[in-house]
């Protein structure tokens, strides 16, 4: 597994309510309206609001404890066996509004009505609610608060007061046009609607991180996370590079409880000691699963670790991180395979580069070409280079069938890098001795080898540069 949550603890704290789903075969229309006749063949019920955020951490294997507002009905009943099935710990304020339950009608997998029972929940169990998670928050890693504008979190800023006093994050899945409420919260977590809604619409992706970044200050968060349906996600956080993903989704069926799950992932990711933008990675993995199941659904572990390494599988991927690299290189020497790691500029990428890459990939079932970043080339090769920006060459890089990561650092040598990563052989091509490689002793001490490549002479960069500025040279002087 990539991953072990057993012993991240989160606490779940919002809008509970009770999905239910009539399914069956729509044949024909009625006759005393135009609306279709479902034959209703099947009745299923599945939790939904915070209690499918929980139920999503118990999926991943993680200790989830929910706190909401329920009715001694047979809709709180049913959602209560849900969720302790599952493995949830439940902790209710009652109320006499009842039990939220959003009852779905579906054929063929399409959603052809909702219909919501619900009425406002007064203010004493929401005041009990509040006074709970006071008392409790303090034994968990995390604090989610997933706001579905149902009355349940009338007084949410106790919480997040509370919250902060016991140092513990907290994260929020945010609704309405009042943001202020959430002030003081690690993170808040709208799509991109709910927060164009707030910062007004975004022209490109630019105009986003300007206004994250601007909510940010505002509500004295640590960070904020957009989502954006097939755009991705971005995460802007304090003192840190604006985070872009590309949806992972290939397949949508049904968003519902998306959401939901994105929150889960993410939650139970950091809690568990990833950084942010790992944990946003993650959550983004889930999403790309559940939008293919029909309904408020769960990933489970197994779900999430498989499509982390169908991702890892795709070759030429450019990492976002350093701590990103790190997660996919253990994985694969988790499973055997032997990881392979060069280094260099790469400027005007040429045959020799191929084969010598080809050569290094042969040493083990994963490379990992580490590059010098534009600042770094200029250091090392004058002010005139690097002749192809960082970007380019990168891409470059990341086409060829031999290489399956990319990652660029700055500094003279990978040896930090190197360090870091613990490959399993460290490739470098040219006269040296192998003590002589930056990075070599990390390796050695790792139990990993050390090997050299010659270089295919006749192929060089500078011999290329010099070529073409002798034909210039000489073009010039034939004018």
């Amino acid at each position: 597994m990539m991953h072990d949550f057993s012993q991240s603890k989160i606490l779940v704290v919002g809008d509970v309510m009770l999905d239910q789903y009539w399914t069956g075969r729509a044949g024909r229309i009625s006759p005393e309206a135009p609306v279709p006749v479902v034959k209703v063949a099947g009745d299923e019920v599945r939790a939904g609001g915070a209690a499918n955020v929980a139920l999503n951490i118990a999926a991943l294997g993680a200790q989830a404890h929910l706190m909401g507002v329920i009715g001694k009905d047979s809709h709180g009943q049913q959602l209560e066996n849900l969720l302790s099935d599952a493995g949830v710990t439940l902790d209710w304020a009652y109320s006499e509004s009842g039990t939220i339950c959003k009852l779905r009608v579906l054929s063929h997998h399409q959603q052809l009505i909702r219909m919501d029972f619900e009425n406002p929940i007064p203010v004493e169990p929401a005041q009990e609610l509040a006074d709970k998670v006071a008392q409790v928050v303090g034994k968990y890693d995390v604090l989610v608060v997933s706001d579905y504008a149902k009355g349940a979190l009338q007084f949410v800023e106790q919480m997040i007061a509370a919250a902060r006093k016991a140092g513990v994050p907290v994260l929020i899945d945010p609704k309405g046009l009042d943001f202020s409420r959430y002030q003081g919260a690690t993170l808040i977590k709208p799509n991109q609607g709910e927060f164009e809604a707030i910062a007004g619409t975004c022209v490109d992706e630019q105009d986003l991180v300007a206004k994250a970044e601007q909510t940010l200050n505002a509500l004295d968060l640590q960070g904020l996370l957009v989502t954006r349906s097939e755009h991705g996600m971005a995460l802007v956080t304090k003192g840190e590079k604006p985070y872009l993903l590309k949806s992972q989704a290939q397949e949508v069926f049904d968003v519902t409880g998306a959401g939901d799950t994105v929150m889960a992932a993410l939650a139970t990711g950091y809690a568990s000691g990833m950084t942010m933008q790992n944990a946003v990675h993650l959550a983004n993995q889930a999403a790309s699963i559940v939008v293919r199941k029909v309904g408020t659904s769960t990933v489970s572990k197994a779900e999430l670790d498989e499509a982390i390494k169908a991702s890892m599988r795709h070759q030429g991927y450019v990492a976002m991180n350093e701590d990103e690299l790190l997660e996919l290189v253990q994985l694969a020497q988790n499973n055997g395979e032997r990881v392979v790691i060069t280094n260099g500029c790469f400027d005007l990428l040429h045959s020799g580069h191929v084969r010598y890459l080809n050569e290094a990939a042969k040493l083990g079932e994963r490379l990992i070409v580490a590059v010098n970043t534009d600042e770094s080339v200029q250091r090392l090769k004058g002010p005139s280079r690097p002749i192809v920006p960082l970007e380019g060459r990168m891409e470059l890089l990341s086409a060829l069938s031999c290489v399956d990561w990319v990652v660029p650092f700055d500094e003279e040598t990978p040896e930090r890098l190197i360090c870091k990563l613990k490959p399993d052989v460290l490739v470098k091509g040219g006269d040296y001795r192998p003590e002589e490689i930056a990075g070599s002793q990390c390796v050695w001490q790792n139990g990993g080898q050390v090997e050299v490549l010659s270089f295919w002479q006749g192929y060089s960069t500078t011999n290329i540069v010099e070529r073409i500025q002798e034909a210039e040279r000489q073009e010039a002087l034939d004018e």
